[in-house]
């Protein structure tokens, strides 16, 4: 992802979420060097994935799938590019924060191995106020990332 695709991810962004990420927010990240990803698919803009890597730690910021092409392994393909950036870059574990109302997304990090280690109260925006986030994390191993380990 370039600062040039912004455009495009941000229209993705506005159509996947009701509370979605500022075009700064990208900005940042990509000013920041986090390895962030465009996935393409019949050459058009379909998803992304942006996350942080310090020490030995990563932490998957976003990872979005456009609404229409959801649920046909893009998402599982963004997220599989990210975690070996990760361990490529020598990270052991991985973080991210899900919507407990998402369980598509839940499934699909519990079926590439993350397990929820936690909750953050009230850590996103709600149309009702404020909704929990549940912390999932996983241990990075070498050889092929087809399914990870449990923490």
């Amino acid at each position: 992802m370039r600062e040039g695709d912004l455009d495009a991810v941000m229209a993705i962004e506005k159509r996947a979420y009701p509370f979605p990420w500022t075009r700064g927010i990208f900005r940042d990240c990509l000013l920041a060097g986090y390895p962030a990803l465009l996935a393409l698919q019949d050459d058009q803009p379909a998803g992304y994935g942006v996350m942080s890597i310090a020490a030995d730690e990563a932490h998957v910021l976003n990872l979005c799938t456009a609404p229409e092409r959801q649920s046909r392994g893009l998402g599982r393909y963004v997220l599989r590019a990210l975690l070996r950036m990760a361990r490529d870059r020598g990270a052991h574990r991985v973080f991210l924060e899900v919507r407990p109302s998402n369980p598509p997304a839940i499934a699909l990090y519990l079926s590439e191995g993350f397990n929820e280690i936690g909750r953050r109260p009230r850590y996103y925006p709600a149309h009702n106020g404020r909704e929990d986030a549940l912390v999932m994390a996983m241990e990075l191993v070498s050889g092929d990332i087809a399914r990870m380990p449990p923490l």
